[in-house]
């Protein structure tokens, strides 16, 4: 018998040729997966949040997979109709930074990630709570939290307008004072309460904020752990030499980067300030509780060990 599958495409995310591209997606559902094995069934979403709906109506109807055709917005509302559910989770990473499918060893290219659907596996991963917000691989304030912020209101998208973004910010910005606190519990041992002036605070689920740009290069999806990347400062100098360790997956050998590691914290900030989930600006509190709940979501990874960068 086969198993039902839907494809959620999100037809405006990611960069214009990209937007472009997903016009092909249905002839190549239709050319390239195993019509044998999967019953496939197409379907854009219309509004924010709708991928949400559509999902969370597919896992109810037992389908087996339900798949995130978009960049990682849309990853992370397909995730949320699917938590706890015995419904997995496929990618076809087509958005801007792709950041959760990269970490997970999904292709990239459409049909190879549509190819790879019919000789996968299901794994079961962690997710993140901020204040009761969901997250899939990253969260944060500071820096990055402003350029994510700065980014959602440009008029323009892809790589080109973040590096402006990110060029535009990058000297202007000043650190901010902020204390981490994590109570231990009954067998653990990650205790800490600390005090730091930082220019960025990430809190890591997947290693990655996207395009390969690795974070949290030692995260993983599966310990029950967040990864918590601490930069100090930036100078000249220090950001080429940063922005160099990001991508080569170095940067907690850094001097200016602190790593922590918890089940969960409170962040507690001078004020409210800007904030992002999965490279999407939130309104938060200047109190944030963040938190791993583990094994809570089913994905569909490349069928060989160590796909997933864990």
């Amino acid at each position: 018998m086969r198993k039902c599958i839907a494809f959620i495409i999100n037809p405006i995310s990611g960069p214009r040729e990209v937007q472009k591209a997903k016009q092909q997606v249905p002839s190549l559902v239709n050319e390239l997966l195993d019509h044998m094995q999967w019953s496939p069934t197409i379907v854009p979403t219309e509004y924010s949040g709708h991928a949400t709906v559509l999902a969370r109506q597919f896992a109810d109807q037992g389908y087996e997979a339900v798949v995130a055709v978009g960049g990682d917005g849309t990853v992370s509302e397909v995730a949320q109709g699917l938590l706890h559910s015995s419904t997995a989770m496929g990618i076809i990473p087509m958005g801007s930074g792709n950041g959760f499918a990269l970490h997970l060893g999904i292709p990239t290219d459409p049909g190879r990630a549509i190819a790879l659907l019919n000789h996968c596996q299901t794994l079961r991963v962690d997710y993140g709570l901020a204040n009761d917000q969901m997250f899939i691989s990253t969260c944060g304030t500071g820096f990055d939290a402003e350029v994510a912020e700065r980014f959602a209101g440009s008029t323009q998208r892809g790589m080109l307008t973040y590096i402006r973004t990110v060029l535009h910010l990058v000297f202007a910005y000043r650190s901010q004072t902020y204390r981490l606190v994590a109570h231990s519990r009954e067998g653990e041992q990650h205790a800490f309460d600390i005090s730091q002036r930082a220019f960025l605070i990430t809190f890591a689920n997947a290693n990655q904020w996207g395009n390969n740009a690795r974070i949290a290069p030692h995260a993983s999806l599966q310990d029950g752990m967040m990864d918590v990347m601490i930069l100090s400062r930036h100078a000249l100098l220090d950001s080429l030499l940063l922005v160099s360790r990001l991508f080569a997956g170095t940067i907690d050998r850094s001097p200016l980067v602190s790593t922590l590691r918890a089940k969960e914290l409170t962040l507690h900030r001078q004020k409210a300030s800007a904030f992002h989930i999965d490279g999407n600006p939130v309104n938060m509190p200047a109190d944030v509780t963040i938190r791993i709940v583990p094994q809570g979501l089913n994905v569909l990874t490349p069928q060989h060990p160590g796909a997933p960068n864990e």
